[in-house]
């Protein structure tokens, strides 16, 4: 019967165009996998044998249909050149440039990068592997790459802030962020990943040529993540950027799922004419940070929301934080099955 696919047979048929019966529930839990191990942030990226475990741990708590192997928005960056600097072993690093990289330069030997070269990379798709061999087949294994303006947004040094001001970012460094994005996508796919989450956290309001150049250095990354018959999806977790380009992102022709964010407020909804195999929906992760005041009416909220709408997979436009409320997501889960 139609209700009683697995994760993976929904999957097949959403590669197809196929609306899934129900909503893939695939929220982004890493970080909580090295709190609930108790292992400090820092020393739990680099390590593939502590992720693998801990993931496993989460799994057996969570209820969802899939597991985040590998979630860091600075992944590309540090791969490229850039360094990450902790204040405290246990909360998100920052980002820093070499001092010689002026703003908006790109780093040095960038242009022969590829992911066996970058060692965290190469730690993402260990734990990819591993998983594979060892979770129950109908669970879907997950990984992140940013988007091509994310990425180049990153290169050039510039804040989210900045987005719709229409910085000025060369085709060049674009071209340089869809080549490395392609690139780490294709390796997790072989790696076993089965949904690819594209992650643009930076969007400016385009014209309709950039637009058209934003939508091919996609499509590169689309189709190979479709190629190894793994599922692409666009998360676009910029809420402005997705306002200010929602005519055109609603009239072109996707090869993946497309989730705004979704906030429960009224407007939510906006990009659901691209139809239900097309379309899904990214929750704010931080909704799910414990004592999060108003969570009974956000979770009626998005309950309403995949009720009426029907979307093809609901996650989160990133990873819940470290403390998240996993009963809480729990719950969600039930309303997405229901």
């Amino acid at each position: 019967m139609a209700g009683n696919l697995t994760p993976r047979e929904i999957v097949e048929g959403l590669l197809k165009g196929v609306a899934p019966p129900r909503p893939l529930f695939l929220p982004i839990v890493f970080s909580h996998a090295a709190r609930i191990d108790n292992i400090p942030l820092r020393a739990f990226l680099t390590n593939p044998t502590k992720i693998s475990n801990s993931l496993r741990q989460v799994r057996a708590r969570l209820r969802s249909d899939g597991i985040a192997c590998y979630f860091d928005p600075f992944l590309e960056s540090e791969a490229l050149g850039g360094t990450l600097q902790w204040e405290a072993d246990d909360r998100p690093p920052s980002l820093h440039w070499p001092d010689y990289m002026k703003k908006g330069e790109l780093p040095e030997g960038s242009g022969s990068l590829g992911p066996a070269k970058a060692s965290r990379v190469a730690v993402a798709i260990d734990v990819i592997r591993r998983l594979k061999t060892t979770v129950r087949p109908d669970c879907l294994l997950t990984a992140s790459v940013n988007g091509p303006f994310t990425l180049a947004a990153l290169l050039m040094q510039l804040d989210r802030k900045d987005a719709l001001n229409r910085p000025e970012i060369p085709a060049s460094t674009l071209d340089l962020a869809a080549a490395v994005i392609s690139g780490i996508a294709t390796a997790f796919a072989e790696a076993g990943a089965n949904v690819v989450f594209i992650r643009e956290d930076f969007l400016p309001a385009l014209s309709t040529e950039d637009f058209a150049g934003w939508f091919s250095r996609l499509a590169t990354t689309v189709n190979i993540v479709r190629f190894y018959q793994a599922l692409p999806v666009l998360l676009l977790t910029c809420k402005n950027g997705a306002t200010a380009n929602r005519d055109a992102i609603i009239q072109q022709q996707w090869d993946c799922v497309v989730c705004p964010v979704v906030d429960g407020r009224p407007g939510s909804s906006m990009l659901s004419e691209l139809g239900p195999s097309r379309f899904g929906v990214a929750l704010p992760p931080e909704e799910f940070a414990p004592g999060e005041s108003g969570f009974a009416d956000f979770d009626e909220s998005i309950r309403r929301i995949v009720s009426d709408l029907r979307p093809a997979i609901v996650t989160t436009a990133g990873d819940v934080p470290a403390t998240a409320n996993i009963e809480r997501l729990n719950k969600l889960w039930e309303n997405v099955r229901s």
